[in-house]
């Protein structure tokens, strides 16, 4: 006759008395346990076979591709390849460059490849639609660095042709018309830079997978005890990984839903971290229901009946939190918010049914060599737990941890207040890479922002016979703070100038303008925005007359896009922080507990944000951090503290049901800190090993998530959060009574069976 388990100790996990839709939903997975486990290998066999996988790119979209074409800096970059036939934002160039000096016949031989290609005298260069060569002789060209050392030829072509082919055609355009003596250094500039991210980041995504596995056996290892535990979270995250990968690529065929190419490794990380994170609350339950004295199939189900709603809730508030980024105006928060979204829900779902299942199958099997024994209770005497039974002693002890960690974690945001945003390409690039060469080369001899020029677009009747006033502009141009040189009518050779910066009929003009800041870093979109606020009034002072002006080119753009992502700031805060405070208080059932909570997540992102910007501001002096960084980490670091929050004070409520919070931190919180350190050393590593991925904004994004991962586990979450508790006491609760001490309920337990010859069965 089966009989019930024994009565469940205070350290019982959250969810210690679980509804009986939970008991229910774990009754019915643990005897369907074979099935389950059948259906998702037969899942990820036909999806492997029959699903498309996420389509490979050359490197993502055009800066133009990230803001809505409505804007100013888009409008004037395609009215000017409308009047000209190509943009003069050349993003593509060809470097040569001699330290000892490029020869006037070196010189020539580059004119005169760049005016044949311009009139399309040479076939075989496909989609290449002209050419403009400046060169440093003399010091003729304004800001140059050196004289007579460097050569750039500005390749040309149509917005809609992609980095690979661009890069390409400016390869075979060297190979073709320049010969090794012209000191050819490279092929260089945002599209070849771009598509160099592209190759490695597809490069090196397989070492960040194969390393972020090898982590999750290690910490799942060792957090265990067991080599088998951690085969049961490789299998769990494979198949939320090739899930994820197929049924994202088939929606990207079907409705348009893609992740943004920067962003693949992010997601893939998300998805280990989230994984092995489910994988073990789970098995860490299991345990201790096997070390209660319940066989296999009982422990499985108490451990799902009682894990499995902190988990979906835990899950969603994941998805919630990264769902807010769909409030964004910007066109890739927009994209890269349903993406995320999707990944979390697709983790979600394996956690909650494979999980379990294996779980089921496996029995204590799972934690071979070591043997989860029935264990006597009693005092924790491990570090977490002398460390719990320290801060909790006295209130006054617990303020001063509290005040202490909430001094240091402020004092690590204050770089914050110096932030200032990028969109770097080339500068991302390791020193190794033949793009970055090429750009240090072109640096070297003009001045840093020579790659990515700006555009200044004029339009009106007559400009072409307003000489000295074209002239004088160009002149106000260059005076402006940050300007190193501009190359407008008059400073190229007649002929090209009448095709590349004056149009045939004279009713439209643009200058070239080189900052003396690399062209995409926080810096240079500074000039930008104080030059196109001044455009006006220069254009008044040159005398000139025209009917429109604007800028253009990939700096404007970049300005575009990070006042986009400053604008959106605000609605992405607040729909996160209203979705992450949603979450817990509706499965808390407390409102000053979410809201304490909530601001100690905040700390530690602010902590993290701040420490990333003091690193790599010294590291990449005037670059700022890739505007899409902080925003994506704030996202991430919220949801995860969220997710962390509901398993830690989960923990808490339910034993306090039976006991004063008090005894309730003591007894909850060491088993609880060491779950989740496992837990956030795992999702930690996932995103910390993007590290491997040479590129800078991936070292930013994976610095600021490692960091904030570790720093919420190990200073909020295990000193802020149980201080807190102790100071706010019951109130933690309100408007709740359940901390109450009038308020106690006995213990309800899942109606689980025994098997015959179980622990305790009689048999």
């Amino acid at each position: 006759m089966p009989e019930p388990l024994a009565p469940e100790p205070a350290s019982a996990p959250p969810g210690a008395r679980p509804g009986r839709a939970a008991g229910v939903y774990a009754r019915w997975l643990v005897k369907a346990r074979w099935w389950v486990v059948l259906a998702w290998a037969a899942a990820v066999l036909v999806s492997t076979t029959l699903l498309p996988s996420l389509s490979e790119g050359d490197g993502g979209s055009d800066l133009a591709g990230l803001v809505p074409t409505d804007t100013a800096a888009v409008r004037t970059e395609l009215r000017s390849v409308e009047l000209f036939g190509f943009p003069l934002s050349a993003r593509t160039a060809l470097v040569q460059r001699n330290p000892e000096g490029l020869t006037p016949y070196d010189q020539g031989r580059t004119a005169t490849a760049a005016l044949a290609a311009t009139r399309n005298e040479y076939p075989g260069l496909g989609r290449l639609e002209g050419a403009l060569p400046i060169t440093n002789a003399f010091g003729v060209f304004p800001g140059s660095a050196e004289r007579d050392t460097t050569s750039i030829s500005y390749l040309f072509f149509g917005p809609e042709v992609s980095f690979g082919y661009q890069t390409r055609v400016a390869e075979r355009y060297a190979d073709r018309f320049l010969s090794e003596r012209d000191d050819v250094v490279g092929v260089t500039g945002s599209v070849p830079a771009r598509s160099a991210q592209g190759a490695l980041i597809r490069e090196h995504l397989p070492l960040v997978e194969l390393l972020t596995l090898l982590a999750i056996v290690a910490i799942v290892g060792v957090a265990l005890r067991s080599v088998v535990a951690p085969v049961v979270a490789v299998i769990s995250a494979g198949a939320a990984y090739v899930m994820t990968l197929r049924l994202s690529g088939t929606l990207a065929d079907v409705v348009g839903l893609s992740v943004p190419s920067e962003l693949e490794p992010v997601v893939v990380a998300l998805l280990l971290g989230v994984v092995t994170d489910y994988v073990i609350f789970f098995l860490t339950a299991m345990r201790r229901e096997l070390e209660h004295g319940a066989d296999r199939l009982a422990a499985a189900e108490a451990a799902t009946a009682r894990y499995g709603p902190i988990v979906a809730v835990a899950g969603l508030a994941v998805a919630a939190g990264t769902g807010a980024l769909l409030v964004a105006q910007s066109l890739f928060f927009r994209a890269l918010g349903p993406a995320l979204v999707f990944t979390v829900l697709v983790g979600l779902v394996v956690a909650m049914t494979l999980v379990p299942a294996l779980m089921a199958v496996l029995g204590r099997w799972t934690f071979w060599p070591s043997r989860p024994r029935p264990r006597r209770q009693g005092v924790d005497r491990t570090l977490t737990g002398r460390l719990s039974r320290w801060l909790v002693a006295s209130r006054r002890r617990a303020g001063l941890v509290v005040a202490a960690c909430t001094g240091a974690l402020a004092l690590a945001a204050l770089p914050l207040t110096g932030l200032g945003l990028g969109v770097s390409f080339v500068g991302s690039l390791p020193e190794d890479s033949g793009v970055r060469q090429a750009a240090d080369a072109a640096r070297a001899g003009f001045a840093p922002g020579i790659l990515s020029p700006t555009t200044v677009l004029l339009e009106g009747e007559g400009l072409g016979d307003q000489r000295p006033a074209l002239d004088r502009l160009g002149d106000l141009v260059e005076q402006q703070p940050g300007v190193a040189g501009v190359l407008g009518a008059g400073d190229v050779e007649r002929r090209l100038e009448r095709s590349v910066l004056v149009t045939e009929d004279g009713t439209a003009a643009r200058y070239l303008v080189v900052l003396e800041d690399p062209a995409l870093g926080a810096t240079a979109i500074q000039t930008v925005d104080r030059l196109e606020d001044r455009l006006d009034e220069l254009i008044a002072r040159a005398g000139l007359e025209v009917d429109t002006a604007g800028l253009a080119g990939d700096t404007a753009t970049a300005a575009v896009v990070v006042q986009q992502t400053t604008d959106d700031l605000v609605r992405i805060a607040v729909a996160a922080l209203v979705a992450n405070l949603l979450m817990l208080v509706v499965f808390l059932r407390a409102v000053v507990a979410a809201v304490y909570l909530l601001v100690g997540s905040m700390l530690s992102l602010g902590a993290s944000l701040g420490l990333t910007m003091l690193v790599f501001g010294h590291l990449y002096p005037g670059a700022g951090l890739t505007f899409y960084v902080p925003f994506a980490a704030a996202v991430l670091l919220l949801a995860f503290g969220s997710d962390y929050n509901i398993f830690t004070v989960g923990n808490v409520w339910e034993a306090a049901a039976d006991a004063p919070l008090t005894e309730a931190i003591v007894t909850t919180m060491p088993s609880t800190v060491r779950a989740m350190s496992a837990a956030g050393l795992a999702l930690a590593a996932s995103f910390g090993l993007l590290f491997v991925v040479p590129l800078v904004p991936f070292r930013e994004l994976a610095f600021a998530m490692a960091v904030g991962i570790m720093v919420d586990v190990l200073v909020v979450r295990s000193l802020v959060v149980p201080g807190m508790l102790r100071l706010v006491g019951p109130v933690s609760a309100w408007p709740s009574r359940r901390l109450s001490r009038k308020r106690r309920r006995s213990v309800r337990l899942p109606r689980v069976t025994r098997s015959a010859g179980s622990p305790g069965s009689g048999a």
